[in-house]
C-alpha cells in the first residue's frame, strides 16, 4: 500500500510517522490548532505545495490541542508552525501564515 503524501500524525505515532520516514524523504509537519484562523489559511497553501512535488515530501499534520507534549517537544509558542523534517531530526521551521512561494522557496532550500 503506498504511502499518503498528507497524512495525521500524533504524539502516540510521531517518532515512526514522522522522524523515522523522514530517512527516506523529508516530512513537513504542519502544527496546527481549529481555534486558529491562520492555521485555516496555511493548511491549504502546505497540502498544495505538497501536491505539486508529487511525492519529494510528505505534509503531516498535527493538531496541537490533542498533541499539547508533542508540541511542547519542539518549544512551539505560536501556530502555525511548519517544521521540516529530513534523517530523523529538525531541518528548518517556520510559523505563521505564509502564501505559496515562501513555502516554495522554504522547501526548495532544503530537497537534493
Amino acid at each position: 500500500m503506498p504511502t499518503p503524501l498528507i497524512f495525521d500524525a500524533s504524539e502516540d505515532d510521531f517518532s515512526l510517522s514522522v522522524l523515522s520516514a523522514s530517512h527516506a524523504q523529508p516530512v513537513l509537519v504542519d502544527f496546527w490548532a481549529d481555534w486558529c484562523a491562520p492555521c485555516r489559511t496555511l493548511t491549504p497553501v502546505l497540502e498544495n505545495v505538497i501536491r505539486a512535488y508529487a511525492g519529494a515530501l510528505r505534509l503531516a499534520k498535527v493538531e496541537v490541542d490533542e498533541n499539547m507534549r508533542l508540541a511542547g517537544r519542539y518549544g512551539l509558542k505560536g501556530f502555525p508552525t511548519a517544521i521540516l523534517f529530513g534523517h530523523g531530526v529538525e531541518l528548518a521551521r517556520f510559523s505563521g501564515a505564509k502564501p505559496e512561494s515562501f513555502v516554495r522557496s522554504f522547501i526548495n532550500g532544503y530537497l537534493t
